[in-house]
């Protein structure tokens, strides 16, 4: 399962919407609960890709070590990362499962369907090696706290 605040998952999906038409992207930093995968805090990242950023992300070697390291100052683990699919569904690709590495980490993919995110899937990464890995569904359970209640009723 993956664990996200109400507000953290309302970020993601902004930032989805806020690079169309192109793949937004960045990772999830938190703590692996065992079965649970829970986020502490989403970090922005770059779309390095030039040639299709309208279908592919990347995220630099540079970047990505950075955040490494400012989890490791705030006592965090990289639990996964997300991205958004313009115009496509909230499916993992052909693509998605070649370019996972990291084992036992959620990636997130929101859809967004003319220029508003809709829908957020999350799915876990297995198996042993690069051999075995697989995608499973994983659940999303938000989290509302009083925050984001008062946010959200503030909203309307």
């Amino acid at each position: 399962m993956l664990r996200i605040s109400h507000a953290n998952y309302e970020l993601l999906r902004a930032h989805g919407e806020q690079t169309y038409p192109y793949e937004c992207c960045g990772v999830l930093l938190g703590r692996n609960l065992g079965e649970t995968n829970e986020v502490v805090q989403i970090v922005a990242a770059g779309n390095t890709r030039t040639d299709s950023a309208h279908n592919r992300y990347s995220i630099s070697p540079v970047e990505l070590i950075r955040i490494q390291r400012q989890a490791r100052a705030l006592e965090l683990d990289l639990v996964g990362f997300y991205h958004s699919h313009p115009d496509h569904p909230a499916q993992w690709s052909a693509t998605d499962i070649a370019e996972a590495h990291w084992l036992g980490c959620s990636y997130v993919i929101t859809s967004v369907a003319k220029g508003k995110a809709d829908v957020t899937n999350s799915f876990l990464l297995r198996g042993s090696s690069e051999d075995d890995k697989h995608f499973e569904d994983e659940a999303i359970e938000i989290i509302i706290t009083e925050t984001s209640m008062t946010e959200k009723t503030e909203a309307k």
